[in-house]
């Protein structure tokens, strides 16, 4: 049960930075690009998750999966600062 949750949150924030990125390019407000590019990582994050829950048992990738995390939010603060008027 827990392989189909994760999986599908990968499935489902991969989808949403899809979304984002589409909206983005046709719309050209920045606020979606760093969205999606937040997405983008919290969905690498989420696939590090897969792996060290699923994949390599043995192996902690927990500071890995934390730091995609970080980075991902760090750019979206990135985006709402830069975007402030």
């Amino acid at each position: 049960m827990a392989a189909i949750i994760y999986t599908l949150c990968a499935l489902t924030s991969s989808w949403c930075a899809w979304l984002l990125l589409r909206s983005y390019w046709r719309n050209a407000y920045k606020l979606l690009f760093w969205s999606g590019l937040c997405f983008i990582g919290l969905s690498v994050s989420n696939v590090l998750l897969v792996l060290d829950r699923l994949v390599f048992i043995g192996v902690d990738l927990s500071v890995w999966r934390l730091t995609v995390a970080l980075s991902a939010m760090l750019l979206l603060l990135h985006g709402l600062i830069s975007e402030r008027k």
